[in-house]
């Protein structure tokens, strides 16, 4: 039997409470999380629980009955010594039902503090890494509605705000294309049962059983809580209410970004600080937490209270002075105010392997062709070399690069010294224009993440925020250094 062929029991296609989900239940929960490309190809997070394998045969059929496929991702994190048998026993499980499968293992030394966290957040890099280098869009994760319930108790024992109380989103844009969640309505006993259904066995984590954890400890008081009327539905349910009125307020921050910011492909922005000074408290602080970020390449904003430091100093001076998350405010043309980052703290060199894309200081995402020179690395250009590169640009005149933003100019170097600056459009030999393929801006947090915004770049140049992650311009012979003609010229160091 498939998983959730059976019938429900109840008239209508209604599911049993507590019974397998039906193939047409799941369609229907998938549904608003599209639209999907044609023969749709999906990643499923897999591995071997109840939850994850439940999804991964539901997708499987789904993909299928469209023409399309999905793929089961398990990450081995090697940190107990039968995790590797585990995922060759959930490969051969799918195997058998005609599902690919690929094991992602999390290799080097592991953390001693903390080690959910960092296994977390090994587990979501290596199955974004994957997802991007195979071009899949959309990565499916098993959370529920218990998961839901245990998250926002979780938020709200540490005082989170609205964002935080949302709990997990459905949908949830990366650099590479999107999580999705759709299981989230659906407790997990249904999941379970799903299984049952069609004679799959399933792994018990005993990691879920360990007190040491604070979800562990709350899920054994969901008991309890159920009885007072906290039941994981009705938490559930909150957190659905709290995620739209966070969406509505993301997408008033995106409208506020689209009139009072302008964000440059090289990895600043600029803002009207009166316009700021104006929108209502949550929606600035929103707004200046976004351009930190984007700008900063912090994966998380700062803490509240500096934050709102931030905007009274906006409010009464432009701001301007001040260092927050990265970033330095500084004065920029026609009263606005500029917030580009700050050169202390960026990343130093590394390394660019031909043909590979690489991330450099939570900024920006860049590729080498596959023909380019060995020993190539990624590094910020520093101060002492704008007007050698203006001689070396001669005649053509410098893009309007603001003096504060500089130093901090992404750069192409080898063991001589600087090799291309794809923002100026320099390239020291005729193999220079052909060794960057491209660089995109390519934040950890984007400038928005409601819809699309469109908003002027510097010298004319369209740039976009977008759900994505990536805020990117096309190729332009005034930007992108591997379209422009090559310079010839000595090493500048």
């Amino acid at each position: 039997m498939k998983p959730g062929g059976g019938e429900s029991g109840r008239r209508g296609g209604a599911p049993a409470i507590g019974g397998p989900l039906a193939a047409a239940e799941f369609a229907r929960l998938m549904a608003p999380l599209g639209p999907f490309e044609p023969a749709p190809l999906l990643a499923v997070a897999t591995s071997g629980g109840a939850d994850s394998l439940a999804l991964a045969l539901l997708t499987a059929e789904w993909a299928q009955a469209r023409g399309g496929e999905a793929v089961a991702l398990t990450v081995d994190h090697r940190l107990r010594p039968d995790s590797a048998a585990e995922a060759a026993r959930v490969a051969g499980w799918l195997a058998a039902r005609g599902i690919s499968h690929t094991t992602l293992a999390w290799t080097g030394p592991k953390p001693t503090a903390d080690v959910q966290a960092a296994a977390r957040a090994a587990r979501y890099r290596l199955l974004g890494d994957w997802c991007a280098g195979q071009g899949v869009l959309h990565l499916l994760l098993a959370h529920h509605r218990d998961d839901q319930a245990e998250t926002l108790l979780l938020r709200l024992g540490r005082g989170s705000g609205v964002d935080g109380l949302a709990a997990m989103a459905a949908a949830e844009p990366t650099r590479w294309g999107r999580l999705l969640r759709p299981v989230l309505p659906v407790p997990r006993t249904r999941l379970e049962a799903t299984l049952a259904a069609c004679g799959q066995e399933w792994i018990d984590d005993p990691s879920n059983r360990n007190p040491a954890f604070a979800r562990v400890r709350l899920r054994g008081l969901l008991p309890v809580l159920a009885a007072e009327g906290l039941t994981p539905a009705r938490l559930a349910a909150t957190a659905a209410r709290l995620g739209r009125a966070r969406a509505a307020l993301e997408a008033a921050t995106a409208a506020a970004a689209c009139r009072h910011v302008r964000l440059h492909p090289a990895g600043f922005a600029e803002f009207d600080p009166a316009g700021l000074a104006a929108l209502p408290t949550e929606i600035a602080l929103r707004l200046l937490a976004r351009m930190l970020l984007a700008v900063g390449g912090k994966p998380y904003p700062p803490r509240l209270e500096r934050l709102e430091g931030l905007r009274d100093a906006v409010r009464r001076d432009g701001g301007a002075g001040r260092t927050l998350a990265g970033c330095r405010l500084v004065a920029g043309s026609g009263g606005g105010v500029l917030i580009c980052r700050e050169a202390a703290q960026m990343a130093g060199p590394l390394p660019l392997p031909p043909g590979e894309a690489v991330e450099w200081d939570g900024r920006f995402r860049l590729a080498l062709a596959a023909g380019a020179p060995a020993g190539l690395s990624v590094r910020a250009l520093g101060r002492g070399h704008w007007q050698r590169l203006a001689r070396a640009l001669a005649p053509r005149p410098m893009p309007a690069i603001p003096p504060p933003v500089r130093p901090t100019l992404p750069v192409i170097a080898d063991e001589d010294g600087i090799f291309a600056v794809p923002h100026l459009g320099y390239n020291r030999s005729g193999a220079g224009d052909r060794a960057l393929r491209w660089i995109v801006p390519s934040p950890a947090n984007p400038l928005t993440v409601a819809g699309r915004c469109l908003v002027p770049g510097g010298d004319g140049i369209i740039s976009r925020a977008t759900h994505s992650g990536e805020a990117s311009v096309p190729p332009s012979d005034k930007v992108w250094g591997a379209r422009q003609p090559s310079k010839r010229g000595r090493a500048l160091s």
